[in-house]
């Protein structure tokens, strides 16, 4: 499942505000028995959402053109 920084965001001012229950941009509705639960799910998102700045970061693509040298 794919989150977004609306997902993100949604959770952050549920958490700032005391509310356990979070509807999500796709629709999915949760409830978090708890502060820790929550904080939890923040971390994963956080990460989730971070994780494509990071991978194209890292992505680069080596190629030779031609090789100099004695035969």
């Amino acid at each position: 499942m794919a989150f977004q920084q609306s997902d993100l965001d949604g959770l952050d001012a549920a958490i700032a505000t005391g509310v356990r229950k979070v509807t999500f941009a796709d629709g999915r509705s949760t409830e978090y028995q708890n502060l820790d639960q929550m904080l939890t799910a923040r971390d994963l998102i956080a990460n989730e959402v971070a994780a494509p700045i990071n991978t194209a970061a890292r992505r680069r693509r080596r190629v030779i053109i031609g090789r100099v040298g004695r035969l």
